[in-house]
């Protein structure tokens, strides 16, 4: 009797453990898939899913990768010198991009967004500003242009949406917001643009040269620059504002240049400038034959240890820095007159001067 309690418990716990041991085959047959499985009903997408997919459908035909060769002839025939990301600007077939872009290049392709490849040429450049823009060989067919916004009127905290060509994957779309404004900018040519947008939607080297939109779908910026230790997006990039783009495009469009408005005078090193306590624009030099020695503005002089005059205002504006300097030398424009507030000898004086083209007279960019 004693044995076959024992054969029944070691039957049952047999059992038991067969079940523990087969469960999970046993489920996975029972709940396993085999067939597709049925769609689930998505419902409506969030507006701002909508905003962004509209974004990107109405804008991304007109962007376009603009391609620099390092040699002239077919785009299989010469070596690629950089890439970058441009934007139809008119139905003239014309495309704005930055100035880096092109700067090597000895010849251009564009590639549209459908895949077709166009050569272009470069009517003009402006590296005051990191613009330049190329006219395609063909006018016809092209997509339409892009629609131009204000840079006056944004907000910190408003969306913003970049599109372009990062590592050379085309057509690709970051958001994220306008992160601060009126931010100063170093330009190659020497000079620093004013009231660049900062933005944290993540801009990568290929997307020079690419819009940055608003959440109409309108122009606000030309992408142009992140800051990163690696160069790659930390959250920190940089657009040239649109109504410097609105205004410098028209002008490389009807000259290929645009005018460097300056007074003649070389300025003072920033960095010493500082060091001596100084607020304003050291006069280091003085362009012969310029409005400013015209004026009567006077440089430094090594012999007799004074640091020249310090340009300090600008028609009641005041100058701490050059960037201030060109910057309103740039917004009186070119045959106009200001008036400068100068510190002369611990005196303060008031010259009129008449701003010139002094990139027409083959003079440096940081002679303002």
């Amino acid at each position: 009797m004693q044995d076959r309690t024992t054969r029944i418990i070691m039957l049952v716990v047999a059992v038991l453990l067969a079940i523990l041991v087969l469960q999970p085959y046993v489920n996975t047959y029972l709940t396993s898939a085999r067939e597709p499985r049925p769609v689930a009903a998505r419902g409506d997408l969030a507006e701002f899913e909508r905003t962004t997919i509209q974004v990107f459908e109405t804008v991304a035909p007109s962007v376009v990768q603009v391609v620099s060769l390092s040699g002239r002839g077919r785009t299989t025939e010469a070596e690629q010198a950089g890439s970058g990301t441009g934007f139809v600007w008119d139905a003239a077939g014309h495309v704005v991009t930055n100035e880096h872009v092109v700067e090597n290049g000895a010849s251009f392709v564009v590639r549209l967004a459908s895949g077709e490849v166009l050569p272009a040429e470069v009517v003009g450049r402006a590296p005051n500003y990191d613009l330049a823009v190329l006219r395609l060989q063909r006018q016809s067919g092209l997509p339409a242009p892009l629609n131009v916004g204000s840079s006056a009127d944004l907000k910190v905290g408003q969306a913003a949406f970049a599109i372009g060509n990062p590592f050379g994957l085309d057509q690709s779309l970051t958001s994220g917001i306008i992160s601060a404004l009126k931010r100063r900018l170093p330009t190659s040519g020497g000079r620093e643009i004013a009231d660049v947008i900062q933005t944290d939607a993540a801009i990568n080297p290929g997307n020079s040269g690419g819009p940055l939109l608003d959440s109409a779908g309108r122009l606000i910026g030309v992408n142009t620059a992140i800051y990163s230790p690696s160069g790659t997006s930390a959250g920190i990039g940089f657009a040239i504002p649109v109504d410097v783009v609105n205004r410098v495009v028209p002008e490389l469009i009807r000259t290929g240049r645009v005018p460097t408005p300056g007074i003649g005078i070389l300025a003072g090193d920033e960095t010493l400038t500082a060091q001596l306590g100084v607020t304003g624009v050291i006069v280091a030099g003085i362009v012969p034959d310029s409005p400013a020695e015209r004026a009567g503005l006077r440089g430094v002089d090594t012999r007799a240890g004074i640091i020249g005059d310090v340009i300090v205002g600008v028609d009641d504006a005041p100058v701490r820095r050059l960037s201030d300097l060109t910057d309103r030398l740039e917004r009186v424009g070119v045959g106009n007159t200001v008036k400068l507030a100068i510190r002369r000898n611990n005196r303060s004086e008031t010259v009129e001067v008449t701003v010139v083209d002094v990139g027409e007279q083959g003079t440096r960019t940081r002679r303002p």
